[in-house]
């Protein structure tokens, strides 16, 4: 089948090739094939490529974070729930999405509708960046506007919420994090504001729950 492979760091342009690899065989335990579509190479791409991440980023991957992709055979041992059932466990109403605008966060907000759960999306309010189904969130909240944490808040109810998926960091995910209930569950998956979540967040008694995912990891740790 055809891949795009780095062999060695370097800028995307320079490095990047297209060839045949060696076909997806059965899948083994806890794993599963799945046909792409539609994928792209895009700046995630870019920047793991060109051997920033030296120590987490072995030689050659293919890159492509995003895409389109179909599962066609699932291995023994792999689990049937996604993101959202893993922390949706019952009595769960309160969820939280932040950059809303994103496809993730978009993709977040569709299975939770599925399932009877219409998110509070948090933004930052980026001019001409609006969230992709509006009929999808119960509210979109904007940070750069005065009193969204009394507003969220209020949408939330006393205790707070129950889940928040944060991609974002920094102060802004420390206040949403604090917001969360003390026995709800702080998803912390991403850094777009490139300032790391307040280790105290981490370990403060009374504090919700923090679980990270990390999607490179997952990526860079698995074969093509």
């Amino acid at each position: 089948m055809p891949a795009a492979v780095v062999d060695s760091p370097g800028r995307l342009a320079d490095v990047l090739a297209v060839r045949e690899v060696d076909g997806s065989e059965a899948p083994g335990a806890g794993e599963v094939v799945v046909r792409m579509p539609a994928s792209t190479v895009h700046l995630s791409d870019e920047v793991a490529v060109s051997g920033a991440y030296g120590t987490r980023t072995s030689f050659p991957p293919v890159p492509g974070f995003d895409g389109v992709g179909v599962i066609e055979a699932a291995g023994p041992g792999v689990p049937a729930v996604t993101t959202v059932d893993r922390f949706r466990r019952p009595g769960v109403r309160a969820v939280v999405v932040r950059a809303a605008t994103s496809a993730i966060g978009g993709h977040l907000a569709e299975l939770l509708t599925e399932r009877g759960v219409a998110p509070v999306g948090v933004v930052r309010g980026t001019p001409g960046r609006t969230v992709a189904e509006p009929s999808r969130w119960r509210a979109v909240l904007r940070t750069n506007e005065p009193g969204w944490r009394e507003r969220l808040r209020a949408l939330t109810g006393p205790r707070g919420t129950d889940v928040t998926y944060d991609r974002v960091g920094g102060e802004s995910g420390a206040d949403v994090c604090a917001l969360t209930s003390g026995d709800g569950v702080f998803v912390h998956y991403g850094l777009l504001s490139g300032t790391p979540l307040p280790a105290h967040r981490f370990t403060e008694a009374g504090g919700a729950r923090v679980e990270l995912s990390r999607l490179r990891a997952t990526v860079h740790g698995d074969g093509r």
